[in-house]
């Protein structure tokens, strides 16, 4: 394009951003996958679905039990007794441990 020229020479514009995203007039449309792929269902979706039927016997939170303890932590009421924490923590890690789950 010449300087003062009042037509912008051809592409003039059109950022490189803009010219990622266009599909070649030769390439093939995007319709699914080719009819040699298939689906496999992995040991992990299997251990997936067993941690699923586990946890379905998890109780439901208790949303005043939460609402109380953020109002404790708000007003500087709210004690962490790191101990007790830890005690519990060993527990579930022998837990799961003797289990064979860890």
């Amino acid at each position: 394009m010449k300087v003062g020229s009042s037509k912008p020479s051809r592409g003039a514009g059109v950022t490189q951003s803009q010219t990622k995203g266009r599909a070649s007039r030769n390439s093939p449309p995007l319709s699914g996958p080719p009819a040699d792929e298939s689906v496999r269902i992995t040991s992990l979706s299997a251990q997936l679905s067993l941690l699923e039927a586990s946890l379905a016997g998890v109780g439901e939170v208790d949303t005043a039990r939460v609402e109380e303890i953020k109002r404790a932590i708000s007003e500087g009421r709210f004690q962490i007794d790191s101990s007790v924490i830890a005690e519990r923590l060993l527990d579930t890690v022998k837990e799961l441990v003797l289990s064979g789950k860890a």
